[in-house]
């Protein structure tokens, strides 16, 4: 009997110090799980606002084809003062139009890529999503003499093999929050309303400077006046960016969603 308790206190004794190491093994991990975080690769992500308290809004505009609508939408920023904006540019219209592309770089707004063919790149293969972003880089760096790092994909589409390769070509892939639907037509002040009634601090507005977007030149004014009385500065996505960075602000993705992926030619 005695024999019998002393055997049981025994492996009673045993398995309290396994407890207790156990739960001091997966406290340290606990302790750690941030430090485990910080070293975790982070996944490639897209764009679509960024977190600030800074009443600031990047303007972008993406142009694909045509020569109608830029020279008006670049005059009405002139007369507007808006200095800083962003313009995502296919290689195709680049090459076509360089003295455009010269004239948007000359009103000191930045360039960025919206790709070369204006296919969706979901539905390619690995090596074709990497020619297409080569191909337009190419392209880009040489009709305005410096190479972009950010682009825009042709109708927002793309999946997380688009994300990775872009991020392996070191481009950052830039969406919007805020969708105009210029290049819809649905009226002036409908497009401008659209864009007033949900901008907010870091969002990144989608506007078109394609020959389609036949009313976004007029409804620039009334976005850019009500938007300045509502208190916000306009940047370029690259400020937008760095000014969240600067703030020690992490500039996460958003879920994609089906209304995010409509967009122009």
């Amino acid at each position: 009997m005695n024999s019998f308790f002393v055997f049981t206190a025994s492996k009673i004794k045993k398995y309290f110090f396994l407890t207790i190491a156990l739960v001091f093994a997966v406290g340290v991990i606990y302790s750690e799980r941030d430090n485990i975080t910080v070293f975790a690769p982070q996944q490639p992500i897209a764009i679509y606002n960024v977190p600030t308290d800074k009443n600031v809004v990047a303007l972008t505009f993406d142009i694909s084809w045509g020569d109608k609508r830029l020279e008006p939408i670049l005059e009405v920023l002139k007369e507007k003062d808006v200095k800083s904006a962003t313009f995502f540019v296919s290689s195709v219209w680049s090459q076509s139009h360089p003295e455009l592309v010269k004239k948007i770089q000359d009103a000191g707004y930045e360039i960025g890529s919206h790709g070369h063919k204006h296919d969706n790149y979901s539905t390619l293969t690995d090596d074709e999503i990497r020619s297409q972003i080569t191909t337009a880089h190419s392209i880009i760096a040489d009709v305005t003499g410096k190479a972009p790092n950010l682009i825009r994909l042709p109708n927002g589409d793309f999946d997380k093999r688009v994300l990775k390769i872009a991020s392996e070509l070191e481009y950052q892939v830039i969406q919007w929050d805020t969708d105009s639907m210029d290049w819809l037509s649905l009226g002036t002040d409908k497009i401008a309303d659209r864009v007033i009634s949900r901008a907010h601090p870091g969002d990144i507005i989608l506007l078109h400077a394609s020959d389609s977007a036949t009313q976004t030149h007029l409804a620039l004014p009334i976005i850019v006046d009500e938007l300045r009385n509502k208190g916000f500065d306009f940047v370029s996505v690259t400020d937008l960016i760095t000014q969240t960075e600067s703030q020690g602000e992490a500039v996460t993705s958003s879920s994609v969603s089906s209304s995010k992926l409509l967009s122009a030619q």
